[in-house]
């Protein structure tokens, strides 16, 4: 059967000013790192999605203001197994990217349906971790952009 979900959504990059990046382990797919996504509800624009789904899957209360929007989006397949989601037919889902920079790492309230671990890596490790193409690359223009030196085997997580 068919669900109603929305093929529209955001990819939420958290970062800390130094160049450390959050992670979550998908709960039902160990070892399925990401940073927050989730799809627009209706009538919800993009940026506020941003900033509900980031609360929603870290604790991390923020108003929309906050979030960088990146004018970027990326448009990909849904993953087979996902598909029984969205309405019939769906196969295809646009993503829109925005970030958000805090001043240091923040210990992160996950939802446990959502996912079981997250961690702090240094963005290359944090890219390099990723299963999404569209999240490794948004990682990577990250840290290039932002100049942002690697950590070496910085990783700060969930136990």
């Amino acid at each position: 059967m068919a669900g109603g979900k929305r093929p529209e959504s955001v990819l939420v990059v958290i970062h800390d000013v130094s160049g450390l990046v959050l992670l979550l382990e998908r709960a039902q797919h160990p070892g399925y790192w990401q940073s927050v996504t989730g799809s627009l509800e209706d009538g919800e624009a993009p940026r506020a999605a941003a900033a509900r789904e980031t609360f929603e899957e870290t604790g991390l209360r923020c108003p929309p203001s906050a979030f960088r929007d990146w004018r970027l989006s990326n448009r990909f397949e849904i993953f087979a197994e996902w598909r029984d989601r969205y309405p019939a037919g769906v196969t295809h889902n646009l993503e829109h990217v925005f970030s958000l920079c805090l001043p240091r790492p923040s210990a992160i309230r996950l939802s446990p349906d959502e996912h079981r671990a997250y961690r702090w890596l240094a963005w290359r490790a944090a890219a390099a971790a990723c299963f999404s193409w569209s999240n490794r690359d948004a990682i990577l223009m990250l840290g290039l952009s932002q100049g942002a030196v690697p950590r070496g085997s910085a990783d700060i997580g969930s136990p």
